[in-house]
């Protein structure tokens, strides 16, 4: 029997980093509901009282990026008297975007392998491999451990906007714990949660009774509303339970830490528990492979586990700059696959259409800012890109998918 302990975080939405992803993606939807061809490859640093935008955009969208900025950070929640050194009123928004660089736009805009067909005209917007993964741990397919340190985030950001715990600010990290024996998880080791707060709390400011306060007010307002519906469910008192492990969280947020978008790859994804390519998502315009692919991949997998042709499976896609069809494709079931590795990798090739074009038009990647009135992005670079019960994700969606799947292998 083998036993193991694995482990996973996530960050709310006001830690620096994911302050960055939401304002890069932000951008990114301003200019793809105002001109869906617009190329976009957006970074955002932010440090106390200041956030720049830089990067590469080529677009006809006419965009009011500072007002946005503010917009976005005053949503999070830094601003007026709870601002801690970073407000959405007063910090200095600076802008230096460049256009796309001639010689990608060539490569994207014509394929090197074309052939006519229309989803053969568009080359990948750079070279790369992605990752896409899937198991039957949870409902939405994901491993337990990303999936509760995301659901904790999400309810510590829920609590902290309704007012339920009023000494709440907006940066926070969440880490699980979950034990496993035999690949399957059997119960909760360690949450652990850092949460900024006021100087005082309650009343308290004493550095023990405040930890001591909040620690009670997150498993009565998080831990236990967060977990009500889940089979394996933590347990007071013999679930180790860490709270501001340092004692004290009230310098926090860009004036604690400087942010940067793209840092928090593995919190996007799978908590580690799959391999990753490397590329990060926020700020890149779907022709950015190491998006749209790296949602592919999770539709791939996803669809695979839906179809009861394996409990776990991991998908590698890459490709080159340039280049429509993918240079490879490799399915992964550690050992769980009804078929052989070699075979589903056989049907994924013959059963889904990943060249990036191809990608785009499945999920509407162009349209849906648009369609969602202008913020459809923003919303996933925050708490997951996968496995989300709180978005309709078109990557996510595979019941129709995996009906196909079955009845090719009835």
């Amino acid at each position: 029997m083998s036993r193991f302990v694995f482990t996973s975080e996530s960050v709310t939405e006001g830690h620096p980093d994911k302050i960055c992803d939401q304002i890069s993606d932000a951008i990114l939807d301003s200019l793809l509901e105002k001109d869906p061809s617009s190329r976009v490859a957006c970074e955002t640093v932010v440090n106390t009282g200041l956030c720049l935008i830089t990067g590469e955009v080529t677009s006809k969208a006419k965009v009011d990026f500072i007002h946005l900025v503010r917009e976005v950070i005053k949503e999070i929640g830094y601003c007026d008297a709870k601002a801690g050194g970073f407000d959405s009123n007063s910090c200095s928004v600076l802008v230096a975007l460049d256009q796309q660089s001639p010689d990608i736009a060539q490569g994207v805009d014509e394929a090197d392998d074309h052939s006519g067909n229309q989803f053969d005209k568009i080359g990948a917007g750079d070279q790369g491999i992605m990752f896409g993964y899937a198991c039957d741990e949870t409902p939405e397919l994901m491993p337990l451990p990303i999936s509760l340190a995301h659901r904790f985030s999400r309810r510590l950001a829920q609590i902290r906007h309704e007012g339920i715990l009023d000494y709440l600010l907006p940066d926070g990290k969440t880490q699980v714990s979950v034990v496993y024996e035999n690949n399957q998880p059997i119960a909760i080791d360690t949450i652990v949660i850092s949460t900024q707060h006021t100087e005082q709390v309650k009343g308290f400011t004493n550095e023990e009774a405040i930890r001591s306060q909040i620690s009670q007010d997150l498993w009565n307002c998080v831990i236990e509303p967060a977990t009500k519906d889940l089979a394996i469910q933590p347990i007071k008192n013999k679930t180790r339970f860490l709270v501001n492990p340092t004692g004290k969280f009230v310098v926090g947020g860009p004036q604690g830490d400087a942010g940067l978008t793209g840092r928090k790859i593995i919190v996007d994804t799978y908590g580690g528990y799959a391999r990753h390519g490397g590329g990060a998502f926020s700020g890149k315009d779907p022709t950015k492979v190491d998006r749209s692919a790296a949602y592919a991949a999770r539709f791939v997998s996803k669809s695979l586990v839906a179809a009861g042709l394996a409990k776990r499976v991991e998908t590698q896609l890459s490709y080159a700059i340039g280049v429509a069809n993918p240079i490879s494709i490799l399915v992964e079931t550690f050992g769980t696959g009804k078929l052989s590795n070699d075979e589903l990798t056989e049907l994924v090739k013959k059963n889904f259409d990943l060249r990036p074009a191809a990608i785009i038009e499945e999920f509407r990647l162009r349209e849906l800012p648009k369609q969602r009135n202008g913020r459809f992005y923003r919303d996933v670079a925050a708490y997951g890109h996968f496995g989300r019960t709180d978005l309709d994700l078109p990557w996510e969606d595979v019941q129709r998918k995996s009906i196909e799947l079955k009845a090719i292998n009835s």
